[in-house]
């Protein structure tokens, strides 16, 4: 094929839109003063953030740059070129494209929970963690490669569990499109969609040996995130799946419902809790924990922000805390906490190991980036981010047994002889 008489085309004088566009992105993201985002994600207060000049020349901005520079420019509008004349597509989203630049640069830093959000996806984040949202209603969290979304729990009554989604489950594909190496918040997006329709998702599941294909109608999920029931023998059973803005005030509800039932005993289930809001935790924690840190945070310029319990509430009986390889984050830092003063024993297996801090920063054009600011340290100093936490009583989940026609939990069933033995 003869392209040589369009060579000197790759070249011109007249940019299009998505270079100019790109520019106004970066001045954006340059400029601008960031602003914290009406919505945290396990963050805490960011105690530096860097000076941003809003009066600066674009050829200033360019020398103190890094890596935005002339050449970076001039290679990407020769980039922008080369598309508009080699591309067999003439349809061409110069937004898409944009957002690319975007999507790479963060892409780049190589931490799988630090990313770029549009308008668009920023708008579905914040429906999200307010517990109401169109989608399967199941939790999602990324597997131990860090490179699949997978299932961790489906909401009761949800189309996931109609769908017989199950936990472990992992997201090949979702309508054609695979998954490897997305973050998870795109993942997410990809499968949110307007009420009634569908979406395909391939699974890969481990006692099956080919693809599952499963077909969700997406519908609204209102998402508890807290359940709570008696169990026998004065034993209560409070389940938390996840932490966010509605957490904290069903998590008070269920302590004080147990109570008023003459608990004796309590099992907390943080099982599947992919984690959330570094204060809903934080204010969970202080309804249970003694006097001292929570858990305390620290950036890369050694600032250390500590989150304290006054001790004032402090759970006086015996205590449980069922934990698993998808407890992840936000849980961890209870369960950690839980574990330091042992004020309880851990049941389970060993939790994912998320010892990090997101937040969000609004831009100046409605879009956001999503950043990994901080590690989080349990009140001994532990960083668990790699390694997890090891449970106290060790007991492996029976995937079988559970998914039998009598449904046992083993891990529960587990978690119940060990409390009663502390009660007595």
């Amino acid at each position: 094929m003869d392209l040589d008489n369009k060579n000197e085309q790759v070249v011109r004088k007249n940019k299009g839109s998505f270079l100019s566009g790109l520019m106004v992105g970066i001045l954006s993201t340059v400029v601008v003063t960031i602003i914290i985002a009406i919505c945290v994600i396990f963050g805490g207060k960011q105690s530096k953030v860097p000076n941003v000049k809003t009066d600066q020349s674009l050829d200033e901005i360019l020398e103190e740059g890094d890596f935005v520079d002339e050449e970076m420019l001039q290679k990407l509008s020769v980039i922008e070129d080369m598309i508009d004349v080699y591309f067999y597509k003439d349809d061409i989203d110069d937004a898409l494209l944009e957002e690319g630049v975007y999507q790479g640069i963060l892409g780049a830093l190589e931490d799988p929970y630090t990313c770029y959000y549009t308008v668009e996806e920023l708008k579905k984040l914040m429906e999200q963690t307010s517990g109401v949202y169109y989608g399967i209603g199941a939790y999602v969290s990324l597997d131990e490669t860090g490179m699949y979304p997978m299932i961790t729990k489906p909401i009761a009554g949800s189309p996931a569990e109609e769908a017989d989604l199950r936990p472990g489950d992992i997201i090949y594909e979702i309508d054609g499109e695979p998954t490897y190496g997305k973050n998870l918040d795109s993942a997410v997006a990809m499968i949110k969609g307007e009420e009634g329709t569908t979406v395909e998702l391939t699974i890969v599941r481990s006692t099956e040996t080919d693809y599952l294909y499963v077909t969700v109608v997406r519908r609204l999920v209102e998402s508890p995130t807290v359940e709570f029931e008696m169990l026998e023998d004065g034993m209560a059973y409070i389940q938390i799946t996840e932490f966010s803005e509605v957490t904290v005030q069903q998590f008070a509800d269920a302590l004080a419902g147990a109570r008023a039932s003459d608990m004796k005993g309590l099992i907390i289930d943080l099982r599947a809790n992919p984690g959330g809001s570094l204060t809903a935790v934080v204010d969970v924690a202080k309804m249970l924990l003694p006097e001292g840190l929570i858990v305390y945070t620290e950036d890369k310029y050694g600032n250390r922000s500590e989150y304290t319990c006054d001790g004032r509430r402090e759970f006086d009986q015996p205590l449980v805390v069922l934990v698993d390889g998808n407890s992840a984050s936000a849980s961890e830092v209870l369960a950690g906490a839980i574990k330091d003063y042992e004020l309880g024993v851990l049941v389970g297996t060993k939790t994912f190991g998320k010892g990090i801090v997101q937040k969000v920063y609004s831009l100046e054009d409605g879009s956001a980036l999503k950043m990994t600011v901080s590690s989080y340290y349990s009140p001994k100093g532990t960083n668990i981010h790699g390694t997890g936490i090891e449970p106290d009583k060790e007991c492996e989940f029976d995937a079988e047994a559970y998914y039998a026609e009598e449904s046992v939990d083993n891990q529960l069933e587990y978690a119940k002889e060990v409390l009663k033995e502390m009660m007595e």
